[in-house]
């Protein structure tokens, strides 16, 4: 984003967008806690971080300028494709883990 696009979101929304999407971010295992640098996930945490940003969106329909719109849809848009896949992977260590537990039952 260029400085004039910047110029053209109020400065607090667009640290409020940051400071979401940063949180969410670091909830989904993609980035380092601030606070203890370390990294973590808690994707529940993240959802709920997502569903945030996307009321603060719904709320403020009508009243954001293009490219306020615009940033708030595109973190959100990022957010949930990498929330997905993360559940996905989640989904497919759970099915890994149980394949594995039944197969060693059936072969003991």
């Amino acid at each position: 984003m260029s400085d004039q696009e910047i110029l053209k979101i109020n400065p607090y929304l667009f640290n409020l967008i940051t400071m979401f999407s940063s949180s969410a971010w670091c909830q989904l295992g993609k980035m380092q806690s601030p606070v203890n640098g370390k990294i973590e996930k808690d994707l529940k945490g993240a959802q709920v971080t997502i569903d945030m940003l996307i009321m603060l969106r719904d709320k403020t329909k009508g009243n954001l300028t293009e490219k306020e719109e615009e940033m708030l849809s595109s973190s959100i848009s990022n957010l949930q494709i990498n929330y997905a896949d993360e559940i996905a992977k989640n989904q497919n260590q759970d099915f890994k883990i149980e394949g594995t537990n039944t197969k060693d039952k059936f072969n003991a």
